[in-house]
């Protein structure tokens, strides 16, 4: 959790104007970063620039300002504003010290004068003075109270004169939790504070090269009253004061028990704070995330029980859901095929393949009503064909089959690429590269779109332009406004990540659902003697065309250098990268030791066991899994299942292959891989790989050369090279909502139509040429 949301979270929501601005003076920072860019032109400083000489440090700007006039002028501005934080922050502590020292010695008084007035003569005696009783400091104590009754030890205080007085003590007791938890509140808040000073300076000092941190907390923070030792200490005194009189009031005089009560109480309201500070913080990225992409005003639809709101997204999904059922139910009468299997299959395939482009639901959901469907209607038949399956038999055999050893590939994937993603692996691979590219946009471009693609090679090509996208932040920060590089350079990371997506067996579901239509499945090195190439060459072409478009190098010769993580490597790191590499080269030779592990399925049983077992990954990190997509892809095999047992599979396919009698292998994954392109274009890439590749491969098997896996993995690869519209899979719907500082969007939709549609051409005409040529080489 970024700390600026982090300071929001545990923040005390009524304080919350009270707290040091971070996000503002993080975003003064790099207010900063551009200026200096801007200052240096050519050059950007670097650490051994400001420990130079004047004279050498002068040369290297302009002749109008000097480096330490520079530096100071920065310095000073950044200084003007923490200042006018920390004095708010003074301000502020100050008053609310002084109020709730006040409400404590009110209590206190009020205990004294409840003790006082409700102790019989007989129990006078019992009460003498003590100094370990905390003292009221308030100068308004009343003049008719004994001084020896306001000085009494709380713990000596007769816990059974108390309960006697139960109605008259719970008052007492609830504004002893109250002062309590705004007393920690405050402690908390001073915490919090000086944690953000410490922060944000050194955010400060890393990106300015500079050395304000130590000085600014020397000399401000720590002599300013709140963070002093003697106020921190008098803070815990009243706490523990406080807890005392609870314990007298409360727990019969048991410190112990009176902390753990109070802290439970303390955590109480804490957890009631942040859910409200949680959904207010989701509330407002929904708000983010859903501008530009439905704005439309609801419409007003009164009825006789009042009037309804909904938006055009809701009638047209409404629309569209009436159609499909409507196309259903007709199929459903209709004898298209000799079989009622197979008509009946054929009708639940239609209805989940308009759901699926519509979006009507969830995907996943559409997904869950296939399995129902195909046991509901009775369309699995028999091993041998002979005989309908019952509703119990097909229940067996549907379920058998969803979680198959793809299943298990995908789960083990997603451990791989959550490990890397925890333990800063990726991240710090990724920046060690970029680090090495230099200044040059043109360079730099290239080597995030190679690692963009690298990266969705191993973490996926969902989680993949996420890392990259927060990786070039320093580059886009300090870019002019007019630049064009921040669009080409989003754009190319992008669409390489989608070029990823065909990388590695693990780096999209659709390659998961290829590897389940292709007997016998290819090995890693299979997949990746034909998939590099093709990245590669995608990749350059896909680099010219974006230079040819945006020619950034025109309007920012020289960019941020990105700086790499020189955080040291952990033992922890070593043994992820380890059993990463370990389960690779495995996956690499399932074929070899197939007597032994049976399947690749069962070898991503490892990385589960090796990174869950002793708790590298918890709980909630297998819960974060894309779970959406293992069960899209489980409804996908059971419907790939279905369409096979009732034949309609084979009926289709011959049908096809009447159609395409005479056209060689080479025509053939010509025509699917423009269909497939056109489909995977308007919906989910995995969608249109669970509809089409069943039929491409039976196809490919009623060839009279028979080359069903190379036609399976060419569409396969298609697939991932749909990239024309800003909903063509997850790179672009996030390349999509990058904003700068100002809340204005790098891309709009005509820069995907005027580069992501040719990049699609493009990357087919790769996967149609050199594709085929590297799969024929393998005897696909």
């Amino acid at each position: 959790m970024k700390f600026s949301h982090q300071l929001q979270f545990n923040a005390v929501p009524d304080w919350a104007d009270y707290y040091l601005p971070y996000s503002n003076l993080k975003k003064l920072v790099y207010s900063t970063e551009r200026d200096r860019v801007a200052a240096y032109g050519a050059h950007r400083p670097s650490e051994d620039d400001f420990e130079r000489g004047p004279s050498e440090r002068t040369a290297l700007i302009s002749p109008g300002e000097s480096t330490e006039s520079l530096v100071e002028r920065e310095n000073s501005r950044f200084i003007q504003a923490l200042d006018q934080s920390l004095d708010k922050i003074v301000k502020f502590y100050t008053k609310k010290e002084q109020e709730l020292y006040k409400e404590s010695n009110d209590l206190l008084h009020d205990l004294d004068k409840f003790q006082y007035e409700g102790v019989n003569d007989d129990h006078d005696d019992h009460w003498h003075a003590s100094p370990n009783f905390p003292r009221r400091e308030s100068t308004t104590v009343d003049d008719d109270l004994p001084p020896n009754i306001i000085s009494q030890n709380v713990s000596e205080i007769d816990p059974q004169t108390l309960a006697s007085c139960h109605h008259d003590t719970t008052e007492l007791r609830k504004r002893t939790i109250d002062l309590f938890v705004l007393l920690s509140e405050l402690k908390s808040f001073v915490a919090l504070n000086q944690t953000a000073f410490s922060k944000i300076l050194k955010k400060y000092d890393k990106i300015t090269h500079s050395n304000l941190k130590r000085y600014y907390v020397l000399n401000h923070v720590s002599p300013a009253y709140p963070f002093k030792s003697s106020t921190k200490q008098a803070l815990n005194d009243r706490i523990q004061r406080t807890e005392r009189v609870y314990a007298a009031l409360v727990t019969e005089g048991d410190l112990d028990l009176a902390i753990t009560d109070l802290k439970t109480h303390l955590r109480e309201r804490i957890v009631w704070e942040r859910n409200m500070v949680w959904r207010d913080m989701i509330g407002q990225e929904r708000k983010v995330q859903s501008v530009g992409v439905s704005e439309a005003k609801p419409i007003s639809l009164p009825t006789p029980c009042g009037t309804f709101h909904v938006h055009r997204d809701q009638i047209f999904q409404g629309l569209f859901l009436f159609i499909s059922l409507v196309v259903f139910a007709f199929l459903l009468r209709v004898n298209i095929f000799d079989q009622e299997e197979q008509n009946l299959c054929f009708a639940i395939l239609v209805f989940a393949s308009m759901l699926w482009a519509g979006e009507v639901m969830p995907l996943f959901v559409t997904a869950l009503v296939v399995p129902f469907l195909i046991v509901l209607l009775r369309v699995m038949r028999s091993e041998d064909g002979t005989e309908r399956l019952s509703a119990p038999d097909a229940t067996k055999r549907v379920f058998a089959s969803m979680f198959s050893p793809v299943i298990m590939l995908l789960l083990g994937g997603f451990t791989i690429a959550g490990a890397l993603s925890k333990f800063g692996i990726a991240k710090s691979m990724a920046t060690f590269v970029l680090s090495k590219a230099g200044t040059r946009p043109n360079r730099v471009l290239l080597v995030n779109m190679f690692v963009a693609t690298i990266a969705s090679m191993w973490i996926s090509n969902v989680a993949a332009p996420v890392l990259c996208f927060s990786l070039i932040q320093p580059i886009l920060r300090t870019l002019p406004v007019d630049s064009t590089f921040g669009p080409c350079l989003i754009m190319g990371i992008a669409l390489s990540s989608n070029l990823g997506g065909m990388a590695s067996p693990i780096s999209s579901p659709q390659n998961v659902i290829a590897i389940q239509n292709m007997s016998p499945p290819p090995t890693w090195g299979e997949w990746f003697f034909a998939s590099i190439p093709l990245c590669i060459v995608g990749n350059l072409i896909i680099w010219l065309w974006l230079l040819w478009n945006y020619n950034p190098e025109k309007h920012t010769p020289q960019i941020h250098e990105i700086r790499a993580s020189h955080d040291p490597i952990t033992l922890t790191q070593v043994y992820v990268a380890v059993v990463t590499f370990v389960t690779i080269v495995l996956w690499c030779l399932a074929h070899t030791y197939e007597d032994t592990f049976g399947d690749m399925g069962v070898i991503a049983i490892i990385p589960l066991v090796a990174f869950f077992g002793p708790g590298l990954l918890t709980k909630d990190d297998f819960n974060n899994f894309l779970w959406n997509v293992i069960m899209l892809a489980m409804g996908g095999i059971a419907l790939g299942k279905a369409v096979e047992s009732s034949g309609l599979l084979q009926t289709i396919a011959t049908q096809i292959e009447e159609l395409v009698t005479g056209m060689s292998a080479f025509e053939i994954l010509f025509v699917f891989s423009s269909l497939v392109l056109v489909m995977a274009t308007f919906i989910s890439h995995t969608v249109a790989a669970l509809i089409v590749l069943p039929i491409v491969a039976e196809v490919g098997a009623h060839l009279d050369d028979p080359r069903p896996r190379l036609l399976v993995m060419g569409t396969a690869f298609m697939c991932s090279s749909a990239m024309g519209l800003p909903v063509s899979g997850f790179p672009n719907m996030n390349a999509i909502s990058q904003e700068n500082e100002l809340g204005q969007p790098y891309l709009s939709t005509k820069d995907f139509l005027v580069n992501g549609v040719p990049s699609s051409v493009f990357a087919m005409l790769c996967v149609t040429t050199l594709g085929y040529g590297l799969m024929s080489l393998m005897g696909f």
